[in-house]
């Protein structure tokens, strides 16, 4: 492997002298491949100007549980350094007007995780065994929530705060987690499809590998990002 450091230094003989010159016409091509940055985002044109907004700020009754800020994630340790959610203004919008739409019922919705830097998808990537593949995103193509249009989520009981029992875990990379498993207690399986029912009714999809994971209609619309937590806005309801 050519590493990209500074080459020892020799001094030059009759046949080093012979070569210096071809060496000096192909090392830069040379460096240039080994030293080539790590994979990038895709830079996307003709995209809508991101307005991410920090979901709380449109409603503070919203429940946050942003584990990949702790080290309660599939990952071990904590891949974000604040415990916050944002997603684009629309899809914002229409997490609220689920939110409250299910106080009907006596529930709210707790949010595991919006967007999503580019860059913690990728890591995610790396990290994850093959065999589970499906439940983490190519970081070659991006991932919704790297569009901030997506949202990871479940239910909380409004007389109590506590989050509801689900067919499985948050990341549990088991059949549990299918939007249509047909195992585990009915009344968890009640819990998912009115979550379903809620979010699809606000223009969200659910994601064939992870009952928790909706993405919102106009995800397309919007380019990955790569922008930390720490470079968006903690305006009242503001982007970046």
């Amino acid at each position: 492997m050519i590493e990209c450091a500074e080459l020892r230094r020799q001094r030059p003989g009759a046949n080093s002298r012979r070569v210096h010159a071809g060496w000096l016409a192909v090392w830069p091509a040379l460096l240039a491949g080994a030293c080539a940055p790590a994979l990038r985002p895709t830079v996307e044109t003709g995209k809508r100007a991101p307005d991410l907004v920090e979901i709380v700020t449109l409603d503070p009754s919203i429940h946050l549980d942003i584990r990949y800020a702790t080290a309660h994630n599939f990952v071990g340790r904590p891949v974000y350094k604040e415990a916050r959610a944002f997603l684009q203004r629309p899809a914002a919008e229409a997490l609220v007007r689920a939110h409250r739409a299910l106080a009907a019922q006596g529930y709210g919705l707790v949010v595991f995780d919006g967007y999503r830097p580019w860059s913690v998808t990728k890591l995610f990537w790396e990290v994850t065994p093959e065999d589970k593949k499906e439940f983490v995103a190519d970081p070659r193509q991006g991932s919704r929530h790297n569009r901030g249009c997506a949202v990871d989520l479940s239910l909380y009981e409004l007389a109590t705060g506590r989050e509801v029992e689900m067919p499985s875990g948050y990341d549990e990379m088991t059949e549990r987690a299918y939007p249509d498993y047909a195992g585990g207690p009915v009344e968890a399986r009640a819990r998912r499809a009115l979550l379903r029912a809620a979010m699809e009714a606000e223009g969200f999809t659910v994601y064939s590998s992870e009952w928790w994971h909706y993405d919102y209609k106009d995800w397309a619309q919007y380019p990955i990002l790569d922008v930390p937590f720490s470079s968006l806005s903690r305006a009242h309801g503001a982007g970046f």
